[in-house]
């Protein structure tokens, strides 16, 4: 497919800044690339407004919503799969995060997904593999975010080990620098603090090992901006991260006393109330690992989200290829799983033909995961699936993406009183309605002719109700399934579903 003037838009709601990345792709000899073109950035400091309930407040809300009505301004024009916003570890951890969001995606005007941490590690990964050179052998990416730090290895584009720890340089600060003073024992404690959670990693990602490491994002980028411009740094690391020079800036800090008289070539004003707490971080990472040196990159998640879209333009979709992966480690009847996706798809399309490719990818991927739980047990193996897709790592994969997913497999047998009241929930009752008849007529694990059973809306055009037109025949000589089908309309009418079924036939 040309590329020449395709144009993809990433917003990223971290807990320190809010930013925004517009970037052109193209074709080259090595492939599709992405030409960074407009960006905005903004401190929003959203994990600084999380109160001791873990609420967003409001006044931290309005500084964010006001951005985000800047970013939707400029992002106008954009076709919806075209621009992906993802929030990371302040809305992760708030508490009234629904709440928010909702705001939240009508000031921008596009869907807010929340990622987890290690999905977020992934994504930087990503974006920071292809903004600098090449490397031999394994590379290490840090990213100081707000409220987390994301630890990645990985090899050429891909990344292999990923860990997301709940430190990061906003609520270092908020914990150990609250007034914006510094001496040798707060910023011994924020050290110490931080190095505890890292320990947690250290060992396995030493045993991996690197040849190179980068550090990613605003802490990063701050942190070399400030060592190369006070020239801190040993000779020939100008533009570096050095451990060397990380002591130097760290004896400065304590010797300034606050970090309001900071007066250095490189720290940014909008930066100067998460400096202390981004700093000790870095030399917490730096000692833990065992880094000398460290490559800085301002590209990070935005550009990986970036690279990720153009993935699923392209067909290749990481959510695909995680699904795929899942069937394999669980090891799924695929044959099974490819009868039911066949089934299913085309009775959604009967009962809903304008279904988006998006509505019938969801769909596809419930049946083929719908098995996954039988690796556990065949007793409600349902929930055993539904749990594997709810709680496991899937890359690609947003917390909603995936929280929708996991209740669609959960439905898919057994009670619907289950999810409580049907009509509150984010999810297509025409998928889940094709998924389990799907199910249900491939009980005997074999092809099935879905000629002799059609779905269609209820009479009436009843939105929230289908009808079942079956063959008389068919239905008579498949006495287990016309029980079946009969147990399924009293199902959806205990939830309050009109379900009917009826002979070809009759009218």
């Amino acid at each position: 497919m040309s590329l020449s003037i395709q144009h993809l838009a990433a917003v990223d709601l971290g807990s320190n800044s809010f930013r925004m990345l517009v970037g052109k792709a193209a074709e080259n000899e090595h492939g599709a690339q992405i030409y960074p073109i407009d960006s905005l950035r903004e401190p929003v400091r959203l994990g600084a407004g999380l109160d001791a309930a873990k609420n967003l407040t409001e006044e931290s809300q309005q500084r964010a919503l006001a951005t985000l009505r800047r970013f939707g301004d400029r992002l106008r024009q954009f076709q919806p799969e075209r621009v992906r916003a993802v929030a990371t570890n302040a809305v992760r951890v708030a508490k009234n995060a629904h709440d928010f969001l909702e705001r939240a995606q009508e000031a921008l005007g596009f869907p807010v997904e929340v990622i987890a941490g290690r999905e977020e590690a992934r994504l930087v990964y990503i974006g920071a593999a292809h903004s600098v050179s090449p490397a031999a052998g394994n590379r290490l990416v840090v990213d100081i975010g707000g409220g987390s730090t994301e630890f990645i290895i990985g090899s050429g584009l891909d990344p292999r080990m990923m860990e997301s720890l709940y430190i990061g340089c906003v609520s270092m600060s908020r914990d150990f620098f609250p007034t914006g003073l510094v001496d040798e024992q707060r910023m011994k404690s924020a050290e110490l603090a931080a190095r505890r959670e890292i320990q947690i990693i250290a060992r396995e990602f030493r045993k991996t090992g690197w040849t190179a490491a980068v550090g990613s994002s605003g802490t990063a980028r701050a942190l070399a901006d400030i060592l190369a411009g006070s020239q801190l740094n040993p000779d020939g690391f100008n533009h570096a991260i050095t451990r060397a020079g990380l002591r130097e800036l760290r004896k400065i800090y304590v010797r300034a006393g606050q970090l309001d008289l900071l007066k250095m070539p490189g720290l940014k004003p909008d930066r100067v109330p998460v400096a202390a707490g981004g700093l000790a971080i870095m030399l917490a990472v730096f000692e833990e690992l065992g880094i000398t040196e460290m490559e800085a990159t301002d590209a990070g998640l935005r550009l990986g989200v970036l690279y990720d879209l153009l993935g699923r333009e392209q067909q290749r979709d990481m959510r695909a290829l995680t699904v795929q992966q899942f069937m394999q480690r669980y090891a799924v009847d695929t044959r099974q799983a490819t009868r039911v996706e066949t089934l299913a798809l085309a009775l959604l399309l009967q009962l809903h033909p304008e279904a988006t490719s998006s509505e019938q990818q969801a769909l596809r991927w419930a049946a083929e995961l719908h098995e996954i739980g039988l690796s556990i047990s065949h007793s409600a193996y349902h929930k055993h699936s539904a749990y594997i897709v709810a709680n496991a790592d899937m890359p690609g994969f947003s917390r909603s993406e995936q929280a929708r997913l996991a209740e669609m497999v959960l439905c898919h047998a057994g009670k619907l009183k289950k999810l409580g009241d049907l009509g509150t929930l984010n999810l297509d009752l025409r998928a889940l309605l094709a998924l389990r008849l799907a199910v249900l007529l491939a009980r005997n694990r074999r092809d099935v002719d879905v000629g002799s059973l059609s779905l269609t809306p209820g009479r009436g055009g009843d939105a929230q109700g289908a009808r079942i037109v079956a063959d008389a025949r068919w239905l008579k000589s498949s006495p287990l399934t016309q029980y079946g089908l009969e147990q399924e309309l009293a199902e959806w009418q205990r939830a309050g579903v009109s379900l009917e079924l009826a002979p070809a036939h009759q009218p």
